[in-house]
């Protein structure tokens, strides 16, 4: 199977991008599975229900988030509802929604998409690597295809759950920084790889934000309101090619594309 997974979508530019391209890049890469990082698709900061459900209704299977997930107080009730929109799986339990899906595709492929979030540099949440111990154990053994969404701030800490689950899921693919890395490899295993797949949204900008109000706030230190940024759009995503009957990754590359 063929999996697209696009990077953190920001803000109505990159929701706007993501209708006008997404069906028109499944047709034409072959994709059987689409999932995307949503946390920043309302105004940069969150998603609410209504946002949600239009990039569903786009054939987007699974969506993911990490920190900012909790930014809207009117998705914590939609979490619980639809399995489909996750929230880091390390947040404590009885926090609103779920941190890994299961599913079949249209073809009848099983696979699991499974939700982490780093602690360096963020909320000292539960262990992401004994987490996903855990979440490993419990997906059924006939579930071969295993896909996870590392949402952390550092390198470091990407690499190490990279090589950490080498061999035991089909992709680590991390998010949050908001700038496409280069190392996009096939780990000794058969896990796809790559640090950060990048921003979904306006990149004259810093990581999405109108660049002057950044600016602003560095030279002054003064608070202000952070705006998306308007201009020039590109699509970030990574495209997975996995065996349906092992779950290995059998190749990875980065997928960009310049919006209108």
């Amino acid at each position: 199977m063929r999996i697209l997974f696009i990077g953190d979508i920001f803000g109505s530019p990159g929701r706007n991008v993501v209708a006008d391209h997404v069906e028109d890049i499944v047709r034409r890469e072959k994709v059987s599975l689409v999932i995307a990082n949503a946390e920043n698709a309302a105004g940069g900061f969150g998603i609410t229900p209504g946002i949600a459900d239009d990039l569903f209704d786009l054939g987007i299977a699974v969506l993911t988030s990490g920190n900012h997930i909790w930014d809207k107080r009117e998705i914590y009730d939609y979490l619980d509802r639809h399995p489909r929109l996750l929230r880091p799986a390390n947040y404590p339990a009885d926090c609103p929604g779920k941190g890994v899906y299961v599913d079949r595709t249209k073809t009848g492929v099983a696979y699991a998409v499974v939700n982490l979030q780093g602690r360096t540099y963020l909320p000292a949440i539960e262990c992401p690597f004994r987490t996903a111990d855990r979440l490993l154990a419990e997906i059924g053994a006939d579930v071969k295809v295993r896909f996870v969404d590392f949402h952390a701030e550092v390198t470091s800490e990407k690499m190490a759950m990279g090589w950490y689950l080498d061999g035991r899921v089909s992709a680590v693919i991390g998010t949050h920084t908001h700038v496409p890395t280069a190392d996009t490899r096939l780990l000794p295993g058969g896990t796809a790889y790559q640090t950060d797949v990048g921003m979904t949204g306006p990149y004259d900008s810093v990581i999405g934000v109108d660049k002057d109000l950044v600016l602003k706030r560095f030279l002054t230190y003064m608070p202000n309101r952070m705006e998306v940024a308007r201009g020039r759009v590109e699509f970030h995503a990574v495209i997975v090619d996995v065996e349906d009957a092992t779950g290995r990754a059998t190749a990875v590359r980065r997928f960009t594309l310049a919006g209108d």
